[in-house]
């Protein structure tokens, strides 16, 4: 796992920006535009999307990606568009078009294709030829310091996918049998059928999550230095949810016992991670099955943030959840990439989510925010003065 102290890349030109994108990402794009936007001499922000449709209008998505980049208060970007001169040449221009008119300067405007890159600002045969210039990203010396520095530039966006893809042969099956045994534990606990697919937060269906809602659109990636990407507007209990009282039944009908619970397993994962244990086939399927209820993930929501455990945590209890039960630890995951600057891995994390689940409310919020390119640095501090408490101490009774 990347870590979130991000590497620091000299980059003095063209060549050097070639080099640097798929670190700033953590893959080598393809068919895609990227944008790298600067403050000053520090890079703030990447972003990439997919390259429009053949024949599609690419204005509205650069005016979108524009206004993302304006938001990050930057001075000036470098867009880099990777295929064909065909599909890539509209959108690059719309989009240095659309950043020129939020004020913010283009540095340079590039197309990588066939390992050659070819630049649309400079005429200068001298250092930008017509024909293009060869590239090789193993020989880069941005390259050499970014995998120095620990950073990672996965083969394709595809490889990125895969680390969030669910774990299938024998893990798969020793953990429907976890499971099995967590939802009749947990139907001891609230007294209610463990049937999965029952639509109740102790079945299949996510406790927030609606059926009728349809899947959004596939955000764009984000990533870099600062992590700009997106974050969730509120905090625990937002996006639909309901704070849990501190005593007696919660909104959804959740006792105190799956309350207790669900701390309890919560914090003795976070325990296990730090020690570098992992946890075993019960210990997922238990929090898993927890996690169905909405006052549980968000006690788990309050105690995530950016860092490698966390992290590593929710991409190894996703992976093993079984999959009417990815929705709550996918959010945790994609919230913690989110947090670490790694929005690409929250932008595949919540399609995988969302493909499942369309109408799981935290999802489809973070989802949202992506798409709006808000600062990681919003959530400083997180989670906040009542160090993380979205389950209310309970009150002392006044004595008599």
């Amino acid at each position: 796992m990347n870590s979130t102290e991000p590497a620091r890349l000299s980059v003095r030109s063209p060549a050097d920006m070639v080099a640097a994108v798929p670190y700033l990402l953590g893959f080598h794009p393809a068919d895609s535009v990227v944008v790298v936007a600067v403050r000053g001499r520090r890079v703030v922000f990447a972003a990439r999307g997919d390259l429009p449709a053949p024949g599609a209008d690419p204005g509205p998505a650069a005016r979108h990606l524009a206004q993302v980049v304006a938001r990050q208060d930057a001075d000036a970007a470098t867009v880099v568009g990777y295929g064909p001169a065909a599909r890539v040449t509209g959108v690059v221009d719309a989009i240095g078009d659309a950043l020129t008119a939020t004020g913010v300067v283009v540095l340079d405007a590039l197309r990588v294709t066939d390992g050659r890159w070819f630049s649309y600002l400079c005429a200068e045969p001298s250092c930008c030829p017509p024909e293009g210039t060869p590239y090789d990203p193993a020989a880069s010396q941005v390259s050499a310091a970014a995998v120095f520095a620990g950073q990672v530039a996965l083969p394709d966006r595809a490889a990125l996918a895969a680390q969030v893809s669910p774990l299938d042969g024998p893990v798969r099956l020793a953990m429907r049998r976890a499971t099995g045994r967590a939802r009749l534990r947990l139907a001891a606990l609230t007294g209610r059928p463990s049937t999965p697919s029952a639509g109740s937060p102790a079945g299949g269906l996510p406790a927030d999550s609606s059926r009728a809602s349809a899947e959004p659109p596939v955000p764009a990636d984000g990533a870099g230095p600062e992590g700009k990407s997106s974050v969730p507007v509120g905090g625990p209990g937002s996006g639909g949810q309901s704070q849990v009282p501190a005593g007696g039944a919660g909104s959804g009908g959740e006792p105190r016992a799956v309350r207790t619970a669900g701390t309890a397993a919560v914090r003795a994962a976070f325990r296990r991670q730090r020690r570098g244990e992992r946890l075993d086939d019960d210990e997922v399927a238990w929090l898993t099955v927890l996690l169905t209820h909405v006052a549980v993930r968000d006690h788990a929501w309050s105690r995530t943030d950016g860092r490698d455990e966390d992290i590593s945590l929710w991409t190894d209890v996703m992976r093993r959840a079984e999959p009417d039960l990815i929705a709550a630890p996918g959010c945790l995951l994609a919230f913690a990439a989110w947090r670490s600057g790694h929005g690409a891995l929250a932008a595949v994390t919540l399609e995988r989510v969302l493909s499942a689940h369309p109408g799981y409310s935290l999802a489809v919020l973070l989802d949202e925010a992506l798409r709006r390119g808000v600062a990681p640095s919003a959530l400083d501090g997180w989670p906040g003065a009542d160090d993380g408490a979205v389950l209310r101490r309970r009150r002392r009774r006044p004595r008599r």
